[in-house]
This record gives structure tokens, C-alpha cells and sequence, in this order.
């Protein structure tokens, strides 16, 4: 079995599709093992749009209404901001409980260039009302939101790499369903993350524990709705840090600020660390972009460690 984050998906999707004949696969994409085997082993549930993501959009929402669990894929730049105006008409005001899945958000598409980079999907996408958000961060993550698209069918914008993740949690962790996850429990320095990043932010963390400095870390894996309690959660914490692969207008860091605010607590540090303001034509690969923005794992570690 495949561990790239859009098999496991499709495999979950897969199995559950077996024995139900009310869900619908669609994709825009032929490019991973796990569609072959879903086309050619259940071909009445699976439906190749082609590269028309927009009508992709709409025909999920006719199948929506006629009682159908549909599923949407495609390259996750061209499934969020070239959809939008359909996801929000056809998806969102009629809240059908479609599940759009994006593969290769931030910069994943290293060096296919800014048209396949994904900096704003957090901002964009948040704005949808009736519509959440999802991130997972490895394996066992994204098979726990899976399940949520089985057990709680609604409309959903599942965050997903391009390629696969090192493995966080075991195979047999038991996620709260709160949408966040506790790595490490700190006093002082709360770190926030998610998907890709929290591997960043945790490889700092374990530097900065080997230095003496107590911070926690929490991987988000429910944007948005946020769970309330992990507003409480932080609010504990003098000193609060986002770390994203993402503009910081209107991103990840911006939806905690927000969160924090409505909830009176105003009286914290908080710094938010994500991608410069600018738009990536340099090639050199994703890691030689995020270093460029302050983002690698020892740039995180020495803005913690100076904060």
C-alpha cells in the first residue's frame, strides 16, 4: 500500500465505497494507483471529469442532491482557487456534504512555479461559510479524517501533500476529536502548526527542549471549525507562536489571532511565522524556498529561542 497522503484517502474511500453504492469518486486527475484501482473496480462510482475542475464542482453538487457522499479530487491549487466561485454557489449555500480533497498544498509543487503553489488556500477557503477545514499532518491523521467523511458527512476541504509524511502518531492513536492533537506539553511557548509544518515545528521543538526551554507544541488538525477548547488551551500560554506555508494574510496565524480576540484574550505574545509576501519564481526546491522565508527548522528554533 501506498503511504502518499492522496492513496490512503482514496484507499479509505475505496473500501468504504464497496459496500455502499450511494458514494461517488470524482477526479480530475488519472495520475496515482489508488484511482486505477477505484475506475476499474467499481466504474459506476467513479467519474473522470477530465481537466475541468469547475464542472467537476457542479456535477458533484447534482449528485449531492439526488442523497449521494461524494468525494472530489484534483491538484489542490486548481480544486480551491480556480473552484471558488462554484464551491461557494453550488457547494456551500446548499451545504452538500461533498468532500473536496487538494493534493499538494504550500509549496509541494516544487519547482512547477507560482501558478502550482498553494500560499492562500487557508485564507481563501476559510472564507466559505459551511465549509471546514482539515490538515492532516501524517498517516494516521488522514485516516481519522477519513472516518469523519464517513461517519459525519459534510462539506469539507480536506489539505493534503503531495508527497507522503514521516508518521507522528501510531497506527492505533486514539485523536481526541477536538481537531487538535497535544505533541508535547510545555508552561511558557506554545507552538501551533499543521501539516507539513508541524514536522518543522517539532523538529525545532526537540532543539529547543534539548536547550532548556519548555514549550509546547499542538498540531491543528481542524482549522476551521477551531475547537474552543484549544483556544482555552493556548490561552494558558504567554507566548504563542504559528508556523504556515502560507501568506500571512488572512492564513493559519490569522485565524488564531482572530479566535484569541473573540474570546477577550488580548495580552499575549503572539508571532506568526510564515511565507514572505511575494509570489516564488526561484526553482531549488521546497526546502531552499522555505529556508528563504525563515522557515526551516533551525530558523524556527532561533526565533523561538529569541522571543
Amino acid at each position: 500500500m501506498s503511504n502518499f497522503q492522496r492513496d490512503i484517502i482514496i484507499d479509505e474511500v475505496y473500501n468504504y465505497a464497496l459496500k455502499n453504492k450511494d458514494v461517488f469518486f470524482m477526479s480530475a486527475d488519472f495520475g496515482a494507483p489508488a484511482l486505477d484501482k477505484f475506475r476499474e473496480n467499481l466504474p459506476d462510482q467513479f467519474i473522470h471529469s477530465g481537466i475541468s475542475e469547475q464542472h467537476m464542482i457542479d456535477m458533484a453538487a447534482g449528485l449531492a442532491l439526488d442523497g449521494n457522499k461524494v468525494y472530489v479530487y484534483a491538484m489542490a491549487p486548481f480544486i480551491t482557487l480556480r473552484c471558488l466561485e462554484q464551491i461557494k454557489c453550488s457547494l456551500a449555500m446548499m451545504s452538500l456534504p461533498v468532500t473536496i480533497l487538494g493534493v499538494g498544498i504550500g509549496l509541494g509543487y516544487a519547482d512547477a512555479g507560482p501558478t502550482h503553489y498553494l500560499n492562500e488556500d487557508i485564507s481563501v477557503m476559510n472564507s466559505i461559510v459551511n465549509l471546514d477545514i482539515c490538515s492532516p499532518s501524517d498517516e494516521s491523521s488522514l485516516k481519522f479524517i477519513a472516518k469523519q467523511t464517513i461517519d459525519i458527512p459534510k462539506l469539507r476541504y480536506i489539505r493534503m501533500e503531495r508527497n507522503s509524511l514521516k508518521n507522528i502518531y501510531p497506527n492505533d492513536y486514539y485523536f481526541n476529536k477536538e481537531g487538535f492533537e497535544i505533541i508535547h506539553k510545555g508552561k511558557n511557548i506554545c507552538i501551533l502548526s499543521t501539516g507539513y509544518m508541524l514536522h518543522k515545528a517539532k523538529e525545532a521543538g526537540e532543539k529547543l527542549l534539548n536547550d532548556n526551554i519548555d514549550v509546547s507544541i499542538y498540531d491543528v488538525i481542524n482549522i476551521k471549525p477551531l475547537s474552543n477548547n484549544l483556544i482555552t488551551e493556548i490561552s494558558k500560554y504567554e507566548k504563542i507562536i504559528t508556523i504556515e506555508e502560507q501568506t500571512l494574510n488572512g492564513g493559519f496565524g490569522s485565524i488564531i489571532i482572530n479566535a484569541l480576540f473573540k474570546n477577550g484574550i488580548s495580552n499575549r505574545t503572539v508571532k506568526c511565522l510564515g511565507l514572505k509576501e511575494k509570489y516564488y519564481f526561484q526553482n531549488g526546491g521546497r526546502e531552499f524556498l522555505l529556508n528563504d522565508s525563515g522557515l526551516s527548522s533551525d530558523s524556527i528554533y532561533e526565533t523561538v529561542k529569541n522571543l
